[in-house]
């Protein structure tokens, strides 16, 4: 099964690099993107991903203005070229590796297109390889870059359009592959609790002079089993960047502190401190205020219906819209948080985003149950 790529001299295996190396039905291949201004008046986010064990590429752009979440979602069988990264109207154009990408979404029933295309100011980092067993086989497996930009473009919804403003939209480019839950449960073999606890923060932010990066997995326990810290210069121009990787880039390897305060009835915090630590004793402190939400639900995340990896036909797309003030926020398919904030530190501001995903009982947050709230 040749493609493009088996023209290029990165084979990693003797099979041509169509055919995937694991035969995990996990197996996935994914880019994401986000996208927001600096007073959490727009988000945006962009999802593609390729299943090439469950043979399905399934796609979704999801954003928040004005109080309401607008999604776009598709869905089709994975081409056999994996090179081609389009679902039906949806496109994804990757114009310089490690650089430019664009994403179009033509016009279509949902009445959901956008053009908009995404310029990075730093090179990129590598996070840590996210490893996570249950008692018999693996559930994630994955290595994550980051790099962070800016967007420029238009998306149209709803009757309306809003410009994205090249220098004023800040956002992040976060490409993953390996190992990770996806598609309909498996339900063979020996019955086993396949469930546990997961606890997930993640906090990108573009500051005046650089760029900062801490992210963090724990158990029910209060066991940080996984923490990524990183701090990047940031470049003017696309041309400044010295590179796919940045020698000037710094990595730090320590636990993660952190203070959050969470709204009364459910998992999203009001405000948090957190606190990034290197091994060398160094420390930066950064206080966070949450702007607005964005429920991850719209990229397909605990999605009931458009959960990744399902399959749904040869081609389908569907678009959805709901308005926050409505919405369950300790329903499962709520629970997955992005929220545009403001932070602080040492004098500086910056604007990001802080991601939550808290499912389960927890000791070090002061949770009891799968999907009980905060006090």
């Amino acid at each position: 099964m040749l493609s493009r790529l088996d023209d290029y001299p990165i084979h990693q295996t003797a099979e041509p690099v169509a055919l995937t190396a694991s035969s995990d039905r996990c197996a996935y291949d994914r880019y994401w993107y986000n996208g927001h201004d600096r007073d959490g008046e727009l988000y945006f986010g962009i999802v593609l991903a390729r299943y090439p064990n469950l043979g399905i590429m399934d796609c979704s752009l999801s954003m928040v203005v004005d109080g309401r979440q607008y999604a776009f979602h598709g869905s089709r069988r994975a081409p056999v070229e994996p090179t081609e990264t389009e679902v039906g109207p949806f496109k994804l154009e990757i114009l310089e590796p490690m650089g430019r990408h664009r994403v179009t979404i033509g016009d279509n029933d949902t009445g959901i297109s956008c053009d908009l295309t995404f310029t990075p100011r730093t090179a990129c980092i590598e996070e840590g390889r996210q490893t996570l067993r249950n008692e018999r086989h693996l559930i994630m497996d994955a290595t994550r870059l980051d790099q962070f930009g800016f967007w420029q473009g238009w998306i149209r919804f709803d009757g309306r359009e809003v410009k994205v403003d090249g220098r004023n939209t800040l956002g992040l480019k976060d490409r993953s592959w390996g190992i990770r839950p996806v598609g309909e449960a498996y339900p063979g073999g020996a019955p086993i609790d396949s469930f546990k606890a997961t606890h997930f923060c993640w906090l990108p932010l573009h500051w005046e002079d650089e760029c900062s990066l801490v992210g963090w997995f724990e158990d029910d326990a209060g066991n940080q089993w996984h923490s990524d810290q990183c701090i990047l210069p940031h470049y003017a121009q696309m041309s400044d960047i010295p590179g796919t990787t940045d020698p000037a880039a710094k990595v730090w390897q320590g636990q993660v502190g952190y203070q959050l305060e969470f709204i009364p009835g459910t998992r999203r915090a009001r405000r948090a401190t957190i606190t990034m630590r290197d091994r060398t004793g160094e420390s930066r402190e950064i206080s966070v205020e949450p702007l607005m939400v964005h429920r991850m639900k719209g990229l397909g995340y605990q999605h009931p219906a458009w959960g990744h990896g399902k399959w749904h036909g040869e081609l389908v797309i569907a678009g959805e819209s709901w308005t926050e003030a409505d919405l369950d926020p300790l329903a499962l398919e709520n629970i997955h948080v992005q929220q545009v904030v403001r932070a602080t530190c040492n004098g500086k501001v910056g604007y990001g985003v802080l991601e939550q995903m808290h499912i389960g009982p927890s000791s070090s947050y002061g949770f009891h149950d799968w999907f009980d709230g905060a006090a």
